[in-house]
């Protein structure tokens, strides 16, 4: 039962992230991530921006030829701000390609790298058996690869899984946005827009 509960977890999860996206994940816990580390470093890239702005509206509105001093002293401080903020960009970027290649193979460790572990594990074992003789000579495929005979083997199981999740996201889906709804009030897709154009053109 435990490993029959596991599975189905796995699976599940699994799922789950592919239904919200790994991009959706990555993005919310790299925002995470930021405050929490490198809290002071967007605060200081926020704060940059804001004197950078500041300074080039005066510097547009200060004559060079009659307040020269005042200009090269704002051309100064800008450009000095537009450097330091490129630096902070390229640290901030840096930490965002090593946090996502350790988030995508994190993931990927604990969703679909431990199913296959756990079934390879497991690959003897049987999740639970089947009444004799109920699928009758269709009993030894749900035992494929290595499980005993009359039993549902990791792979199956995961395969059974998988399935229902699937079908019941679709009936989910369903619910939520009746495919024979009313599609009034409803924002064409660019696909629809494109059809309904070559249709007037056609008349």
């Amino acid at each position: 039962m435990t490993l029959m509960a596991t599975l189905f977890l796995l699976v599940f999860v699994t799922e789950l992230v592919s239904w919200i996206g790994q991009s959706v994940l990555l993005e919310f816990f790299y925002a995470l991530y930021l405050r929490i580390f490198y809290s002071s470093t967007v605060t200081r890239q926020r704060k940059l921006k804001s004197d950078i702005l500041l300074n080039k509206k005066e510097l547009l509105q200060t004559s060079a030829q009659d307040q020269f001093a005042k200009w090269a002293k704002l051309r100064r401080s800008v450009d000095k701000g537009l450097a330091d903020l490129e630096k902070l960009n390229n640290e901030l970027s840096s930490a965002r390609t090593a946090f996502s290649l350790k988030f995508k193979t994190a993931l990927w460790v604990m969703t679909t790298g431990l199913q296959f572990v756990i079934g390879w594990w497991y690959r003897k074992a049987a999740v639970f058996y089947l009444p004799p003789g109920w699928l009758g000579p269709l009993t030894w495929w749900l035992a494929f690869p290595f499980a005993p005979a009359g039993s549902v083997s990791c792979g199956m199981w995961q395969m059974a899984c998988r399935r229902v999740i699937k079908v019941g996201e679709r009936v989910a889906k369903e619910l939520v946005v009746p495919n024979g709804g009313s599609t009034a009030g409803q924002v064409p897709t660019e696909q629809e827009r494109k059809e309904k154009g070559r249709a007037g053109k056609a008349e």
